[in-house]
């Protein structure tokens, strides 16, 4: 126990390793699926689903944020990328990192997962931040002049127009549909009851770990380094020095039908998975890292 009477909030390796597999797979799932979903256009407007991302906020807030999120964004990768025989080389670093850091800080962001206010805050401030970064990673790429972007002839300038409107898009429709609201629902009804379940000890409000609840000027500092990491990586995907990336045109030849296979992959993983925590919660019940079990 701390000095503030604060007990720190830990998990064994294990409990890591299954909690960071399991938002790998759920989210990878998730995000095979909205690649079905067709897009809508209303005028000017494009309305598409961007992303299911209360699938890692909810796990963000509940399980270890770190974890949680460098999971999802790596499923991203596996069964959104490479199970479909393809890869954008560096440009998937700059998504990888962006995204992993918007959802570990909502995660870090909730103290109370029964909260409802801090739970909406958070989600909506992990889109903001991945949306954010994402469209300030386009307009610098069209502004140093490795990417053309003139939706105006003659005004690069309105790559920032273009921008914020599908800013605005992904915020305001993905965001609050397929983020907000789900997670503003999932979140307190879950939490309590499906950790234990999975052998893990649901975190109290009062616990410490990872400073949570804090915004420091150390995360602050290292979104800006990861932020220029990503730009620099997606900045150099539009050179000749985009090194890694690949197509096997396996996704061309099977067209729905790659998707699915990768839907079917990542549901395996994820049934297994869960599988796993049932039958090690009930042969040993949860523990904490020291072994003993909570009460």
């Amino acid at each position: 126990m701390s000095a503030k009477g604060k007990t720190m909030y830990t998990l064994t390796s294990s409990q890591k390793m299954m909690i960071f597999v399991l938002s790998m797979s759920l989210y990878g799932l998730s995000n095979m699926f909205t690649e079905l979903i067709p897009s809508f256009r209303l005028g000017p407007v494009e309305l598409s689903v961007e992303y299911f991302a209360f699938i890692p906020l909810t796990l963000c807030m509940l399980f270890h944020p770190f974890y949680a999120a460098v999971g999802a964004a790596l499923g991203e990768v596996i069964f959104g990328e490479l199970m479909l025989g393809q890869f954008g080389g560096l440009g998937e670093l700059e998504k990888f990192l962006t995204f992993s850091f918007a959802m570990y800080v909502a995660g870090r962001l909730v103290r109370d997962p029964q909260s409802r206010a801090q739970v909406g805050i958070a989600a909506m401030t992990g889109v903001v931040i991945h949306q954010l970064c994402s469209s300030l990673v386009d307009i610098g790429k069209v502004w140093i002049g490795v990417e053309e972007f003139e939706a105006v002839p003659g005004l690069a300038e309105s790559v920032v127009l273009a921008e914020g409107v599908g800013f605005l898009n992904d915020v305001l429709f993905s965001g609050i549909l397929f983020a907000l609201l789900p997670t503003l629902y999932l979140v307190p009804r879950l939490y309590g009851k499906i950790e234990p379940l999975l052998g893990i000890k649901p975190r109290a409000k009062t616990d410490r770990y990872e400073a949570a609840g804090v915004v420091s000027p150390k995360l602050v500092a290292g979104g800006i380094a990861l932020a220029l990491i990503a730009f620099g990586a997606e900045a150099l995907s539009e050179t000749d020095w985009n090194f890694g990336e690949w197509d096997s045109g396996f996704a061309d030849r099977l067209g729905n039908g790659a998707i699915w296979l990768s839907i079917a992959a990542a549901a395996v993983v994820a049934v297994a998975v869960l599988l796993l925590m049932r039958a090690k919660k009930t042969r040993n019940g949860p523990k904490d890292p020291k072994g003993v079990p909570y009460a």
